[in-house]
């Protein structure tokens, strides 16, 4: 289930360190990032008849299984291209329950891995993840932008989980070890990319251009991405200096931010129902942090957070994701 941070960066806080941050005068909040939240282009119609779907079973690396198109890309059962990677799952993560509740290994894929457009899972607390569908289901959190499609598929199907479904749920992705999931690459210059399936890929051509100050998170190997191979791994273009940069905001060398390994740990690992950030998607951690900051993500749980992001640009928060992402897990 795409269940997502909420604690991202909070420090410790004494009253008046938060009331001191409460009072900074906030940025002007501009249009979410486009790169962040890679909206899905509307499908144009067309009237020419569709073509069935190749039947020619698909292999991926270091795998015996074989899966055709169609079976990945089914909602209720997605494929595991490597079950002896992972204990069993629950029947709500490997089947979900048709037709109200895709299976969270689609979205998350077996392993807990997650995807740009969603989050990663593995090891995140149980209780962190049953707080969090609750936030989704009481309206407490929503995405800036109405049109991101995997927050409005958490909202609209996922809340519809019985609790005895999301707590299997939340057992099983917490005892699953996160693993290095994202190469950090600094550079001045980037493959062209274009929104694809709620996120980055790479557009044809070859074609270069300036990152300027956005976050380009794209597959390694897009065909294996899409055949939702939890061995495919990803890579994040960032800003020349700005992990140098996200590291001196995270670890309160700024007047922006305080101390987050207070709340999250040694290494930004997580600690007790705190989760990890090190090692997370910077696409998803930079969606958070705008959530937040905008308003469209409230309740008790991120009241601790709104002080703390109150005077973050999206510049600010592309170098706190820059950095968080380039942690080992």
């Amino acid at each position: 289930m795409a269940l997502f941070l909420l604690w991202i960066l909070a420090g410790a806080q004494s009253p008046q360190a938060q009331n001191q941050l409460a009072n900074q005068k906030a940025p002007s909040l501009r249009e979410p990032p486009y790169w962040a939240f890679a909206i899905k282009p509307a499908d144009l119609a067309s009237d020419a008849p569709q073509k069935p779907p190749d039947p020619t079973p698909r292999h991926v690396p270091k795998s015996e299984a074989a899966f055709t198109l169609a079976q990945t890309t089914d909602l209720f059962t997605p494929p595991d291209w490597h079950p002896e990677d992972h204990p069993g799952m629950p029947e709500i993560v490997s089947r979900g329950r048709s037709p109200e509740v895709f299976a969270c290994g689609y979205c998350h894929l077996p392993n807990g891995q997650g995807r740009p457009e969603n989050s990663s899972l593995a090891g995140l607390p149980a209780a962190y993840i049953v707080e969090q569908l609750a936030d989704f289901k009481n309206g407490l959190r929503k995405s800036s932008d109405p049109r991101h499609g995997p927050t409005a598929a958490m909202i609209k199907y996922e809340t519809k989980a019985n609790e005895k479904e999301i707590q299997a749920a939340a057992e099983y992705f917490s005892a699953l070890k996160p693993r290095p999931w994202i190469r950090v690459v600094e550079a001045d210059t980037v493959p062209k990319t274009q929104v694809g399936g709620w996120m980055l890929v790479v557009s044809e051509g070859g074609e270069t251009e300036p990152i300027g100050e956005r976050i380009i998170e794209t597959p390694e190997n897009l065909e294996r991405t899409e055949l939702r191979d939890d061995h495919s791994r990803f890579v994040a273009y960032v800003p020349v200096g700005s992990i140098k940069k996200g590291e001196v905001l995270v670890t309160g060398g700024s007047s922006k931010a305080l101390r987050c390994a207070t709340c999250h740990g040694s290494g930004l690992r997580g600690k007790d129902k705190v989760p990890a950030l090190a090692g997370r998607s910077p696409s998803y951690i930079v969606r958070q942090l705008y959530d937040i900051q905008s308003g469209a993500r409230t309740g008790v749980a991120v009241h601790p957070m709104k002080p703390v992001v109150t005077k973050l640009t999206i510049d600010d928060m592309a170098a706190i994701a820059a950095y968080t992402a380039s942690l080992n897990p």
